[in-house]
């Protein structure tokens, strides 16, 4: 690859009417602006979906994307929802700040709006293009809708608190029990991320039409409380009860005189080795999709 210039800018900093930045006009405008001036990357912070504190870099799932990212506009033009849906709604009035917790409670309730909708008057096209998307992403999105699910009927409680120990720790009939019970909830999860891929794709596309690229962000390590922690608890180190033996972190440096304490699980590499690591190799697929680099 030639030399070459580009500029770091999260997608969640650019400037929108509904309080944090999406990948909508202002994400393609940026893009032009890119163009413009010589550059030829993007690079951005992961684009997860962010837990408590949302930091992006705890998030709820490896493969999922960031639901306030999903532009609203977008939805209105194509018929998800009307203009009324996000119209004199609260996103927070400080231009300069993200207030998360205006955002959570409009946001999620606009996209609700959004999947009511599309569940009574979807089109065949649109209908067939969401079969689609879930079975060519069951891999992650079905551990990931049900873990989000299950945890919304808990007030969003972290995994390892949930009251019924059955779910928490994955016993079969009860996963079977959830799905069965939540199957409208567990749909409506996977159809923001049908929304949040489709939007990705297009200006993904559209990004490298201009001759630039994406670089993306993966954390080393993935929260504690997360779909990849609940689904998959052999590839962590943790006890009997799931609990993590060891967390994350790192030493005093310029950024903290006493460190830091991430809480984040440490890995269990014999397991990875002996799996030859395909969970991680699965893990760098999922994230090729979303960046060129």
């Amino acid at each position: 690859m030639a030399r070459c210039a580009g500029i770091l800018m999260p997608i969640t900093s650019l400037p929108t009417p509904y309080g944090i930045g999406t990948i909508g006009k202002d994400a393609y405008e940026f893009a032009d602006f890119l163009k413009a001036s010589g550059q030829k990357i993007w690079q951005i912070l992961p684009v997860g979906p962010t837990s408590y504190g949302d930091s992006p870099y705890q998030s709820f799932s490896t493969y999922a994307g960031n639901p306030y990212m999903i532009d609203l506009d977008t939805l209105a033009e194509e018929g998800f929802i009307s203009k009324n849906d996000i119209k004199d709604r609260d996103w927070g009035d400080n231009p300069e700040k993200v207030d998360y917790e205006k955002i959570y409670k409009a946001r999620f309730d606009v996209l609700y709006s959004a999947f009511s909708n599309f569940s009574k008057s979807a089109g065949e096209k649109d209908a067939r293009a969401f079969e689609t998307f879930i079975k060519e992403n069951a891999d992650w999105l079905e551990n990931y809708a049900l873990y989000m699910a299950v945890k919304k009927s808990f007030q969003m409680q972290a995994w390892t608190q949930w009251p019924d120990e059955d779910i928490r720790l994955r016993k079969p009939k009860a996963v079977a029990q959830y799905k069965e019970k939540l199957q409208y909830e567990i749909r409506y999860w996977m159809f923001v991320q049908y929304l949040f891929f489709k939007q990705w794709e297009k200006f993904k596309s559209y990004v490298n039409s201009l001759g630039i690229l994406i670089v993306g962000d993966i954390p080393i390590y993935v929260a504690m409380d997360s779909a990849d922690t609940w689904a998959n608890p052999e590839v962590f180190w943790l006890d009997k009860d799931r609990n993590p033996v060891c967390v994350a972190g790192c030493p005093p440096d310029y950024f903290s005189a006493t460190g830091q304490l991430w809480g984040n699980p440490l890995y269990d590499w014999s397991y990875l080795k002996k799996t030859k690591y395909d969970w991680w190799f699965k893990r760098i697929a999922g994230n090729a999709k979303l960046f060129d680099i």
